[in-house]
């Protein structure tokens, strides 16, 4: 007798493989995100040989070079799609991530890893609040709730030794707003234009204002290759470049189709928390007990923000 398989067991077979890809696409970006918090840490001690604006300057050329070369040998067909406009929006793009960069890389010549992680995940929740004020887009509740959070987590790291922000935190609070802006303009470019020809026109852009900036501000005697082979600044150009920007950005949009952005967002938002451990582990930093409580509120501010509203419903519902 010929035994055909029912189409409840195809159908079976189907939810086990997306379930299997849903689970290997954020185990992927779960270590994107391991990756990027443990930066902080390799950065702050390559900026001790290199100037910030040059080490960012070299990083960004690197990470250009791996994108356009991958461009060249897997997706050159992409170059039809290559117009004016395009190179507009990812120089915007891109003039908001040297922002971001520039000022998080400064501070962190001010102020610690663990800090630095956790303010720079403000933009999570500055996005939505970025949108009611230049779009006038409504902000939910779970928005609203993220921003007290994350004010009040602010607060509270600012005020556990000189009750104002040092020099750093304020570089690294407006790192936080430019990346903030890149979000909510690339919700504006990204349906208009291929995603890897607008990320590697922003890492143009950032990396050629990066060398700019280097030459009107920081002291510039062409590049030391005594300090370039130093093995903190290696390792930190390695991992950045290659993993943090250009791999990362690679994974991120070949496996987020496979998840939603709801968990994306949430997976992300360990960023900070990866910088905290391994600034701790990697450095010896120890955060005072008010900046641990303000980190850990804009943690659950960061998390508050991208949870989908249906979660605080019902919790609305019993007070009402």
């Amino acid at each position: 007798m010929n035994w055909q398989e029912s189409p409840y067991a195809k159908i079976n077979r189907k939810e086990k493989a997306v379930i299997s890809k849903n689970k290997q696409a954020n185990i992927l970006l779960l270590a994107v995100a391991l990756i990027w918090g443990s930066t902080f840490v390799l950065v702050q001690n390559a900026i001790l040989f290199l100037e910030p604006l040059q080490f960012n300057g070299i990083r960004f050329l690197i990470a250009f070079l791996f994108l356009l070369l991958w461009l060249l040998l897997f997706h050159r067909h992409l170059l039809k799609e290559l117009k004016t406009s395009t190179v507009v929006a990812g120089a915007v793009l891109g003039f908001c991530l040297f922002i971001g960069y520039a000022f998080q890389t400064i501070g962190l010549l001010y102020t610690t890893s663990s800090k630095a992680g956790f303010i720079t995940g403000l933009s999570v929740v500055l996005v939505p609040l970025f949108l009611f004020l230049f779009f006038k887009q409504k902000l939910s509740v779970n928005s609203t709730i993220g921003i007290a959070f994350a004010t009040a987590g602010l607060y509270a790291i600012t005020v556990g030794s000189t009750m104002s922000l040092n020099a750093g935190d304020g570089f690294v609070l407006i790192c936080a707003v430019g990346f903030a802006m890149q979000i909510v303009l690339t919700s504006t470019y990204s349906s208009k234009h291929s995603a890897l020809l607008l990320t590697i026109m922003q890492i143009f852009t950032v990396s050629v204002l990066s060398f700019i900036g280097s030459f009107l501000f920081e002291e510039w005697n062409g590049l030391n290759v005594f300090r370039l082979v130093q093995a903190d600044v290696l390792l930190a150009l390695v991992v950045t470049s290659i993993f943090a920007t250009a791999l990362a950005f690679v994974i991120q949009t070949s496996l987020q189709k496979y998840t939603s952005a709801a968990t994306v967002a949430l997976i992300f938002s360990t960023e900070p928390v990866f910088a905290a451990v391994t600034a701790y582990f990697f450095a010896g930093e120890r955060l005072t007990v008010s900046a641990f409580v303000g980190c850990l509120l804009i943690l659950f501010g960061m998390i508050a923000t991208e949870l989908p509203q249906q979660k605080f419903r019902p919790l609305l519902k019993q007070k009402t």
